[in-house]
């Protein structure tokens, strides 16, 4: 049998990953088999749930870690699982936005040479050019994301001057590499540009030559990409019984006033009795004839959100801060918000407080359990 192509996907947090892997499903044929491999923040896999309604053959989900590193031992059950549950004729890996591809390029090439199932087939930067200037100065990771790719995918351009595109360009000329890079439509890139891109980080191999081992990552680096974000797992839990509903008022209060320098993602499974309105305006009528209460996806990244309808359900909470808060939370009770928020560093304790003290999220009517918190 011949070796699994693997693309990986990276890109800082919101810049359109996921978006850029749904609009590539539709460009292949019915019968071509696509397996998606995806790493998040915190313990909710929300953008895995979009994806899963896609036409994707299988999903998996490494959570809670970044796949490079302590993430990176489960790399190859994660790999052996797809190929025997769903046999497909490519994986495609997602990783959390603060990965080195360069780490994982060389598990994935470690993994190809002891099993010979797989091969590295490119690494695919996606860069948020609205947002750019938000996080380049000061990310390491997302500096070197950059360095160690094959393509280069500006994302979001069209909102912005022709300037704004000018000096992303002039900041990955700076990286003085040639790397190839394309403007996406809305998300959308030709398969043709972003499969097949016969991957130097698999040419190089362990020892990434060839231009990359001037600046090998490692993880002892004074910059360690793990302290560069830090996570906050919220769950309110209602009281068991009739439906309960997120005050869906409250929440879009707290998705506008998140400042984009302190808050970068926010995802969340929310219980809703109606579907709030996106960012843009749109809302999702899908579940306009199921009665009562809906689950929706909330995607927000940069200020802008989508809130979209799902079949999913719900799991018992987790992250349970205290005994008197475990004691209060039993079987009668029930989950109505699952919420992953990936914040700056420093931004933790001050947003956990913030939440704590009411307003920002919380039941339609009185009532209910909030539980906050770090993850990372």
């Amino acid at each position: 049998m011949a070796p699994i192509p693997i693309t990986i996907v990276t890109g800082f947090l919101g810049s359109g990953k996921t978006t850029l892997i749904l609009n590539l499903i539709p460009q292949l044929p019915q019968t071509y088999k696509i397996a998606l491999l995806k790493n998040e923040f915190g313990d909710v896999a929300i953008d895995s749930q979009l994806a899963s309604s896609a036409a994707i053959s299988g999903v998996q989900e490494l959570l809670n870690g970044c796949i490079c590193c302590n993430l990176v031992g489960q790399l190859g059950d994660a790999l052996e699982s797809l190929l025997k549950d769903v046999g497909p004729d490519r994986i495609i890996i997602e990783t959390s936005g603060s990965a080195f591809p360069a780490t994982l390029a060389m598990e994935i090439n470690r993994l190809g040479r002891e099993t010979g199932n797989y091969v590295l087939d490119g690494v695919v930067v996606v860069i948020d050019v609205e947002n750019w200037k938000g996080y380049e100065d000061t990310s390491y990771t997302a500096k070197m994301q950059q360095k160690y790719t094959d393509l280069i995918v500006f994302n979001k351009w069209e909102s912005v001057n022709e300037r704004r595109y000018d000096d992303c360009l002039d900041r990955v000329g700076d990286l003085e590499l040639q790397i190839a890079n394309v403007k996406s439509d809305k998300g959308r890139v030709d398969q043709s540009l972003l499969l097949g891109l016969d991957s130097a980080l698999a040419k190089d191999g362990d020892s990434v030559n060839g231009g990359y081992a001037k600046d090998k990552p490692t993880h002892e680096h004074s910059e360690d990409h793990e302290t560069e974000v830090e996570v906050l797992s919220v769950n309110l839990v209602s009281e068991g019984g009739k439906p309960k509903s997120v005050n869906l008022d409250s929440l879009e209060t707290f998705l506008l006033s998140a400042p984009k320098d302190e808050v970068y993602r926010i995802k969340a499974m929310v219980s809703a009795s109606h579907p709030m309105a996106s960012s843009s305006g749109d809302v999702d009528e899908s579940a306009g004839s199921l009665p009562g209460i809906a689950m929706y996806i909330l995607n927000w990244a940069f200020g802008r959100w989508t809130f979209t309808y799902s079949d999913a359900t719900l799991p018992a909470p987790i992250g349970v801060a205290s005994s008197t808060t475990a004691a209060a939370v039993s079987n009668t009770h029930e989950t109505i918000l699952r919420m992953t928020i990936v914040l700056a560093r420093g931004e933790a304790s001050k947003w956990k407080s913030r939440l704590e003290k009411g307003g920002m999220i919380e039941q339609e009517d009185e009532g209910g359990f909030l539980m906050v918190s770090r993850v990372i």
